[in-house]
């Protein structure tokens, strides 16, 4: 065995040890393929009022220019699937399954830092950065590269194994490791994400207006919600599931087994009428380190108000 294939055996070995799902390598260099659809899609003004997503694009597409000397990415899943659902009846208020626990970022990044380590006690001096969808990194780009998936038609990766409720974090390394080649798309001919997604974002397959997402209108917009969009938010407050829990792979999800991921109880039991009510102190309670301090009390209210309008 080779040194190279040494360092990537140990290095896969410890990413299943600190509990990622999935670990997958990719040579770091330009994405080629990635430079025209993502200038297409800004173009289009796909992002809103995003504006961070047109910044750094030279960084977005070269990991070298991020990691100095970057030789390989390693990227790795962390499955987020709830074991037990917050109520998603007709009538019921609803959070993506993401933010049901702790912020990925926190979970994931604490996760990172010991791999990062882990790696230069054991290996030497290696010069990496860690990241968790905290900077100019096409994360689905990578995860696709590196073979732990492939990127639907809904643009989320999607793993034959687990489906698509994962956390997607990534090591860039001045490191040569083996690479893992991509694997195939599994989509075929379905399209139950875009015949169901309730404001009919994925404007063609594989392509997603993000200006149109409920995620978008819902945690990324800072004004009044659009009076068009009434009525087809499906009762989303914090995000969107529906073209995930329409995909087929996720039949396949099972339940993750990182505790900070879970809901507490006080969320779970949330009606209706508790979301209407909620006050700034139940708001700090249930989301102290919570994704969904993004949108602030006030943001959170404003979407509660316009399923009730």
């Amino acid at each position: 065995m080779s040194v190279i294939e040494h360092h990537t055996n140990l290095i896969k070995a410890e990413a299943a040890r600190l509990g990622f799902d999935f670990c997958g390598v990719s040579k770091a260099g330009f994405l080629e393929a990635e430079a025209p659809r993502l200038e297409t899609w800004l173009n289009r003004n796909y992002h809103g009022q995003m504006a961070y997503m047109a910044n750094h694009f030279d960084k977005r597409l070269d990991p070298r220019k991020l990691v100095e000397g970057a030789r390989s990415v390693v990227t790795v899943l962390l499955n987020y699937y709830p074991e037990r659902r917050l109520p998603e009846g007709d009538d019921d208020l609803k959070i993506s399954k993401y933010a049901y626990g702790e912020d990925y970022h926190f979970v994931i990044k604490d996760k990172l830092k010991d791999f990062l380590s882990f790696i230069q006690e054991e290996i030497g001096e290696v010069g990496g950065r860690v990241f968790v969808d905290s900077a100019p990194v096409m994360d689905k780009a990578w995860a696709q590269r590196s073979g732990v998936g492939w990127v639907g038609k809904h643009s989320n990766l999607i793993n034959r194994q687990m489906g698509s409720f994962f956390f997607i974090g990534e090591l860039i390394l001045d490191l040569d490791l083996v690479p893992d080649g991509p694997i195939a798309d599994y989509c075929g001919t379905c399209t139950r994400c875009m015949d169901a997604c309730p404001t009919e974002a994925i404007t063609e397959p594989y392509v997603v207006d993000g200006s149109k997402c409920i995620s978008y209108f819902t945690i990324e917009l800072k004004e009044a919600l659009p009076t068009d969009m009434q009525g087809k938010f499906d009762n989303w407050i914090f995000g969107c599931d529906v073209c995930q829990d329409v995909c087929p792979w996720n039949r396949f999800a099972r339940p993750h087994q990182t505790p900070a991921l879970s809901p507490k109880q006080d969320l779970l039991d949330m009606s209706r009428q508790d979301w209407v009510e909620i006050t700034e102190e139940v708001f700090r309670e249930l989301f102290r380190r919570s994704a969904v301090k993004r949108t602030k009390l006030e943001g959170l209210k404003r979407n509660i108000l316009f399923m009730n309008d």
